[in-house]
């Protein structure tokens, strides 16, 4: 996979005002007056990352006219609650290090990493309350059980070698892609009508961030720690049988089956990922991968090819390009 070839900032230019008016909302809402809780929250706000399920909030609204003095604070809503699922995630893999700093869990410990995950929770849904439309509250609360549901059954399908495709994307979409999902929703939509267009760039960001999962799955199993910035190899270290290697496992005879599980399973093996590469070519999984990664990009395309023609439209369509070239 090669660097993306445009710097991310400049993409999001048409919505760098809301961008940094939504930053300095998130700011506002998680400090507290607690010297833990702000050691925590100055600790992952160096975990800002891309930030880009704010930024589709912003793009969409922009992109279909229905932009509102209120969507930085919805964006900051949608980037707080995704925060709190990285801190969550992060136990629930038991990770290392995020954007190149420790995790929460690591800094701390597992206990406190779950009540400061519940703690941006709180923040982010007492914040939608102060909104003038109860839209928000009420996509983002299902999104949430969503995505609820998605780490429930990604934690029952563990070892799942078997699994079929379209069960993969189901749990991949309902972690990832239905919080992409709706922050292109509510740009659209927010604070309220416009529904078929709100479904069409649901939709779109659907495609968008399952895509992007794709890609996360096929950087944990190909990517390093120094290149991706967040710990990689958990999904073979907790039993996740992701795209690429489902794509293996159902081509493979069964000596390369047997391979394939014992890297996963066979007891004493340290950092079992770079074991699975060693034994196992997982180079035709990852191209199946990327390459279903690119179509679920093309189809988004297409629904953004139907917008008006405006900067916010060009942006959404950069980004897509970036969402399939990056690397981290």
């Amino acid at each position: 996979m090669s660097a993306p070839k445009v710097r991310l900032e400049d993409v999001l230019a048409p919505v760098a005002g809301g961008l940094e008016r939504m930053r300095s909302i998130m700011i506002e809402q998680l400090t507290d007056h607690s010297a833990s809780v702000r050691d925590m929250t100055d600790h992952i706000s160096r975990f800002r990352g891309k930030q880009l399920r704010g930024a589709l909030v912003l793009l969409a609204g922009e992109a279909t006219g229905n932009a509102t003095d209120e969507h930085p604070q919805v964006a900051a809503i949608v980037e707080m609650i995704h925060l709190a699922t990285l801190v969550h995630d992060d136990v629930l893999d038991g990770a290392e290090v995020r954007r190149r700093v420790a995790c929460v869990n690591e800094r701390w410990d597992n206990q406190v990493a779950v009540l400061l995950g519940d703690f941006l929770y709180a923040r982010a849904f007492a914040l939608s309350t102060e909104l003038s439309s109860r839209l928000a509250s009420r996509v983002l609360s299902e999104t949430t059980r969503r995505l609820c549901v998605g780490e429930i059954d990604q934690s029952q399908r563990r070892y799942d070698f078997e699994m079929p495709q379209e069960v993969y994307e189901s749990i991949a979409g309902a972690k990832t892609a239905t919080l992409y999902a709706a922050a292109c929703e509510l740009g659209a939509r927010y604070p309220g009508g416009n529904e078929d267009t709100g479904r069409e760039m649901r939709a779109l960001g659907w495609e968008l961030g399952l895509s992007f999962q794709i890609i996360d799955d096929c950087l944990d199993v190909t990517g390093t720690q120094e290149a991706v910035g967040k710990s990689v190899g958990n999904d073979v270290e907790d039993g996740k049988v992701t795209l690429p290697v489902l794509h293996v496992y159902a081509g493979a005879d069964e000596n390369t089956r047997a391979a394939i599980r014992d890297a996963y399973t066979a007891p004493g093996i340290e950092r079992r990922a770079k074991h699975l590469r060693e034994v196992v070519d997982l180079a035709p999984g990852v191209d199946y991968a990327l390459a279903r990664a690119q179509e679920l990009i093309e189809q988004a395309r297409l629904r953004i090819a139907e917008l008006p023609p405006t900067p916010a439209r060009t942006a959404l369509d950069a980004l897509t390009a970036f969402v399939l070239e990056r690397n981290w």
